[in-house]
């Protein structure tokens, strides 16, 4: 059974956001790196989360599923889980993109 999200985030995706500029001619749409860079300013927004990823986070996993167009307003919602923090982005029920940032909160120091 999957544990409830840890916190939920609604993010405005601007229509006229910088990073469409180019991406694509005719067809506007978020690149990767903003929808993680999204995710990543939603969970430092947040003291629990920002202590799970710590503040140079490591993206472990990320997958882009559907595309995210001017005027999007995209749900996160954040998992913590025992060696990650997981997110799910995107908006009405469809996912654009879900991922997972490395703990360094529960990491230990390993012998050499």
């Amino acid at each position: 059974m999957d544990s409830p999200p840890h916190r939920t985030q609604r993010v405005e995706i601007a229509i006229d956001h910088p990073a469409f500029a180019g991406h694509f001619p005719g067809r506007p749409m978020l690149p990767g790196v903003a929808l993680v860079a999204e995710a990543m300013e939603a969970a430092a927004a947040d003291p629990a989360l920002a202590r799970a990823i710590g503040p140079a986070p490591r993206l472990s996993v990320v997958k882009f599923l559907a595309p995210v167009l001017p005027g999007a307003t995209l749900e996160i919602a954040f998992r913590l889980e025992a060696r990650a923090v997981s997110f799910s982005m995107g908006e009405q029920g469809r996912v654009a993109a879900t991922g997972q940032f490395a703990r360094v909160d529960t990491e230990r120091d390993e012998p050499r």
